[in-house]
């Protein structure tokens, strides 16, 4: 077996030790259905009151449900004044490709408005907001700082401060919310895919982000800002919760959203992630990468991935749902050594890193460390002064308790 896979999935007598005999961190660490929480979005009586006899606009896509039915949808049939949708990366019903421009139109459904935060603006502007009494948030993150849903979150409430707005956000659980890890971002390598000085995996969820965007004064006039948060009942940080709905087209299931955060990095790298396949964010490879277990060829998606990388030739490389699978043995942070391992494997064949890198780490270090032979264990300890300063702001916003010592690093 590969030392690439070594370092991630135990033998199977220790899973088996730890499961039957030990039993601790399993019960620590749980995956759990959905319909074991109460989001925020299904609890009307909580906000329903708030939303009455106002002119309501909701930030939404295919994950604002509540049940079967679309958030939209229950407002509408609700008598609630609905008046227009803002949609994020990838659209309203989730069906566009990453880094897709989207462009204002009409939802057939509704016949809503939608207004897009993901084309030619990424913040509401004041006649977007013309005529809006309150606005209502409810977006499905994965708890990991590149995933841009935070970042039209920061926006929109930048927006609603500016213009005096009010804004609901409906908490979520965070499905990778059990650890924080990562290099914190650096302010020269802001942008929309990591606007604030937080880990790569930050441990919050999206209504606890909220909560610290606005006291952090993270955005313009965030005192202006008027902020409701509906908790989730039941969730506690040591869940791995598996949710109901694709958040994006490219994290189809639990597997894909749980290695999404180490993963990512690679979308600043020639390496695939299986973009094209049945497989996105749960295999990476490369036409030139002669070790691994599976093969792949990415092909054009509608709607998913329309130009792939390496769109049409064939990759060799790793199929990493085992280790989904093994959650429990695995520890609680960024399987950083497949980045650093990758490198090695093919450093001498390709120009193995692009300028998108240093964008996604939030910093120009790790490209530099990893590039100089860095071992793993020094670059996690670069990060530790910096994850601890961000654990002290972090303690102020928290709705759901940390397990005790849980994030000590």
């Amino acid at each position: 077996m590969s030392s690439i896979l070594k370092k991630s999935i135990l033998p199977f007598f220790l899973i088996v030790l730890s499961v039957c005999n030990i039993g601790c961190f399993a019960q620590e660490l749980e995956r759990v259905a959905y319909s074991r929480l109460v989001p925020g979005v299904n609890q009307t009586e909580s906000y329903f009151p708030l939303l009455a006899d106002k002119t309501i606009a909701l930030v939404a896509n295919q994950t604002s449900r509540i049940g079967d039915t679309h958030l939209a949808d229950s407002l509408l049939n609700s008598g609630l004044n609905l008046i227009k949708v803002f949609t994020p990366e990838h659209g309203f019903r989730g069906d566009q490709d990453a880094g897709q421009q989207i462009t204002d139109h009409t939802d057939p459904q509704t016949s809503l408005p939608i207004v897009s935060l993901y084309g030619n603006k990424k913040k509401p502007d004041a006649i977007d907001l013309k005529g809006v009494q309150l606005v209502v948030f409810d977006l499905q993150d994965v708890g990991t700082r590149f995933y841009t849903y935070i970042s039209t979150l920061s926006y929109v409430m930048e927006a609603c401060a500016e213009h005096r707005t009010p804004l609901v956000v409906l908490d979520r659980p965070n499905p990778n919310g059990y650890f924080i890890d990562g290099p914190v971002l650096e302010s020269k390598y802001s942008s929309f895919v990591g606007l604030h000085p937080v880990p790569v995996a930050y441990g919050l969820t999206i209504g606890e982000y909220a909560m610290m965007v606005k006291g952090e004064q993270w955005i313009a006039q965030a005192d202006d800002l008027q902020l409701t948060v509906i908790p989730v009942k039941g969730y506690k940080r040591n869940m791995l919760v598996e949710l109901p709905a694709a958040p994006s087209p490219n994290l189809p299931g639990w597997e894909a959203v749980y290695l999404y955060p180490s993963l990512c990095f690679f979308e600043g790298t020639a390496v695939s992630v299986g973009r094209g396949t049945d497989m996105p964010f749960q295999v990476f490879g490369h036409p030139k990468l002669h070790k691994g277990d599976i093969r792949f060829t990415p092909k054009a998606i509608l709607g998913a991935s329309m130009h792939p990388l390496y769109e049409g030739v064939e990759c060799k490389g790793y199929n990493l749902k085992l280790v989904a699978y093994n959650f429990v043995s695995n520890e609680k942070k960024l399987h950083l050594h497949w980045l650093i391992e990758a490198y090695h494997a093919l450093k001498d064949q390709t120009a193995f890193f692009n300028n998108y890198f240093n964008t996604l780490a939030g910093t120009d270090k790790l490209r530099q460390q990893i590039e100089a032979g860095v071992d793993e264990s020094t670059i996690r300890e670069s990060w530790k002064k910096d994850i601890r300063q961000y654990q002290t702001i972090r303690k102020k916003y928290l709705l759901y308790p940390d397990p005790p010592g849980w994030f000590e690093q």
